[in-house]
């Protein structure tokens, strides 16, 4: 049923925007903004690196979870899914302020962690493919610029809020956006097909109808996919490439304030990458639907491999900022081919349960990653060894990217129904 405030526009714009902030606040607080905490929760309980970054490691709940979460949504619908993850999100937000042990620290944390499954890919695989078939990777990639937004907007807030209140106060302020958002998810959302048709054919766009609807049945069921020898060779390079997120990202703010940079630079930094990655993404998506998804994706983890590689040896700030922007460049599209790669390879049909599988392999990045680069901090003092390995897990992941059969002969040869699938 079209509410009133969207009686005028097309449905998927205020979907696309709702989706937009899910993914980038959830991605936002969680992994962009943790290192402005690091420092006021080391300071009050006295624990190590390590430790701290063992939070992050209960990111593998979110891998375990996806299965269950996109075969749910697949079942009962997206809306009811993202309002309970958003909701989740909050609590594990607003129950941080009453840390008193470690334990609590992590169980607060994996909480946040459930939620991300059903706040952040499913998301935008399932409304960007249904609302925009005709326009998926250009789509695709402002919505996961999101990600960016978040990572602009929410550092600089936790910043703001630790030092003229608390951290407490700051997650509590998280909490309640999330909060928020979930309510307002509940209304915007809509992914019946005939509704879909129906606003299509309202706002002028009733060739994409057809399109809508082939792409929504087209592709491969989960059973096909795991028998399918490209699904193996691009789960590893993805899981190579998402080192990023946990290996990398998280560990940056604090990696720059130990390089030199004074504490209000180091944050900028961080926002500099964020920023950069909106174009990042908008680029990458765009060009997806003319080279594929997944030369694309190689060309990110290229860049980021390279951008890594720089941060890890440089030795002087102007070396620091060429390896920053490099890896700024590459890393921005990430976010948006993860989900294109996986629709463009297996399809709409059973996407829920496809990417749901490939996110539990992405538990060895999820998990291992914080794991590695805190106790190589704690051993060394600083994260350039960690960042090493992850330029190495990286060249793993760009060869098997590499071998893996473009998407168009996977598809022809092993899938007829994904063959289907438009290229919009």
């Amino acid at each position: 049923m079209q509410t009133p405030f969207l009686s005028g526009i097309y449905r998927g714009y205020p979907i696309a925007v709702v989706v937009f902030l899910s993914t980038g606040l959830s991605v936002g607080m969680a992994q962009y903004a943790f290192g402005e905490f690091s420092g006021p929760l080391r300071q009050q309980f006295g624990w190590s690196q390590t430790e701290l970054n063992l939070s992050l490691v209960f990111s593998f709940i979110s891998g375990i979870l996806a299965p269950f979460v996109g075969n749910l949504s697949d079942r009962i619908g997206l809306r009811p899914v993202m309002f309970g993850s958003l909701l989740l999100i909050a609590i594990g937000f607003l129950l941080r302020p009453f840390i008193t042990e470690l334990w609590h620290w992590y169980l607060f944390s994996a909480i946040v962690y459930a939620g991300f499954p059903g706040s952040t890919v499913l998301p935008a695989g399932k409304m960007v493919g249904l609302w925009f078939p005709r326009t998926r990777g250009r789509v695709m990639g402002a919505v996961v610029a999101g990600n960016n937004f978040g990572g602009i907007t929410m550092p600089p807030l936790a910043a703001a809020v630790i030092a003229a209140v608390s951290w407490e106060m700051a997650y509590i302020v998280y909490g309640i956006i999330m909060a928020i958002l979930g309510f307002v998810a509940l209304v915007v959302i809509l992914e019946d097909e005939e509704q879909v048709e129906a606003e299509m054919n309202r706002t002028g766009r009733a060739d994409q109808a057809h399109v809508a609807r082939a792409a929504a049945k087209a592709g491969l069921t989960v059973q096909q996919a795991l028998s399918n020898r490209n699904f193996w060779l691009i789960l590893l390079g993805l899981v190579a490439a998402t080192f990023t997120y946990q290996g990398v990202l998280t560990q940056l703010r604090q990696h720059f304030e130990e390089s030199g940079f004074v504490p209000a630079m180091a944050t900028t930094a961080v926002s500099v990458i964020a920023g950069m990655g909106i174009a990042s993404k908008l680029a990458f998506g765009h060009a997806s639907e003319k080279i594929t998804a997944r030369i694309a994706t190689i060309i990110s983890v290229v860049l980021q491999a390279v951008g890594v590689l720089f941060i890890a040896l440089s030795d002087s700030t102007p070396l620091l900022w060429v390896g920053i922007l490099i890896f700024g460049t590459g890393f921005g599209g990430l976010g948006a081919l993860i989900v294109l790669v996986v629709q463009e390879v297996f399809g709409m049909m059973e996407f829920g349960g496809i990417i749901g599988l490939m996110q539990v392999g992405m538990i060895a990045s999820s998990a291992g990653a914080p794991f590695i680069a805190g106790r190589v901090h704690d051993a060394t003092g600083s994260f350039d060894d960690s960042f090493l390995i992850v330029f190495a897990i990286f060249l793993v992941g760009i060869v098997a990217l590499a071998v893996a059969r473009p998407a168009i002969e996977a598809s022809d040869r092993e899938a007829e129904p994904a063959s289907t699938t438009p290229a919009d």
